[in-house]
C-alpha cells in the first residue's frame, strides 16, 4: 500500500521524535495514518457533495392558467372574428368580446361586468351600432375614450352592419345572451366593413 506524501511525512517525524521502533510499530502506525487520511478525505468530499445540493434549488413547475376566449357575440357584426373590442356610441361603454364583459363608467371608475348597467338593460343591442375597435389589442380601450366620445358620438352610424345571428327582440336583460328567439332577422345586410367605425390606431 502506497502511503500519501503527507503520511510519509508524519512517519519520518515520528522516526526523528523514536528512532527505536520496530517494523510492527511502524506498520500499525502507517495502517492508522493510511485510515485517518482515508476518512479525512471521504468527509471532505460529502460535505462538498451536501453543499452542492443543498446549493441547488428544485425546479418548481407551475401550470399556467387555461385562458377561455369567448367567441364574438350573436349581436356583433359578422365579419370581424378577430375583433377583440367594440364600442357602443350610443350608450358610451365597450365590450370585451374575449372575456364577454362590458365596460363602462360609473361611480368615478370604469367598471368591468357580465352585465349592461341598470340605466342601459333596454338598449338594443341588435340594432344599435358598434364600432369595431379592430386597431387596438390592450387591456383598457377606455384609455382612448375622450376620442372615441367626438368621433363616435352618439346617434353614430357608420356603413350598414349585419349582426352574426338572428335578430331576438326579448332576449334576456342581464345577459343579453339571445335566448327567446322570435324569429326575425336583423334587417341590415352590411358585409361587416363597417367604414369610419374603426377605433383608429392607438
Amino acid at each position: 500500500m502506497s502511503l500519501p506524501i503527507s503520511g510519509r511525512f508524519i512517519i519520518i517525524i515520528i522516526l526523528k521524535i523514536n528512532p527505536t521502533l520496530n517494523l510492527n510499530t511502524m506498520k500499525t502506525i502507517k495502517l492508522f495514518i493510511t485510515g485517518l487520511l482515508f476518512f479525512a478525505v471521504s468527509s471532505a468530499q460529502a460535505q462538498v457533495s451536501v453543499n452542492v445540493n443543498i446549493g441547488t434549488p428544485q425546479p418548481v413547475v407551475i401550470a399556467s392558467p387555461k385562458v377561455v376566449i369567448a367567441s364574438p357575440p350573436e349581436w356583433g357584426p359578422v365579419g370581424y372574428d378577430n375583433a377583440e373590442y367594440y364600442y357602443l356610441p350610443d350608450i358610451q361603454a365597450y365590450y370585451d368580446i374575449r372575456l364577454s364583459q362590458y365596460i363602462y363608467f360609473g361611480n368615478g371608475k370604469w367598471i368591468r361586468s357580465r352585465h349592461l348597467p341598470s340605466h342601459c338593460r333596454n338598449y338594443d343591442l341588435y340594432r344599435g351600432y358598434k364600432v369595431v375597435l379592430t386597431d387596438y389589442h390592450g387591456h383598457t380601450p377606455y384609455a382612448h375614450y375622450k376620442t372615441h366620445k367626438v368621433k363616435y358620438h352618439k346617434g353614430y352610424k357608420g356603413k350598414p352592419q349585419k349582426c352574426r345571428g338572428e335578430y331576438r327582440s326579448h332576449y334576456e336583460n342581464d345577459h343579453h345572451d339571445n335566448h327567446n328567439n322570435n324569429g326575425h332577422h336583423d334587417k341590415h345586410e352590411g358585409k361587416g366593413n363597417h367604414g369610419n367605425g374603426k377605433g383608429g390606431k392607438h
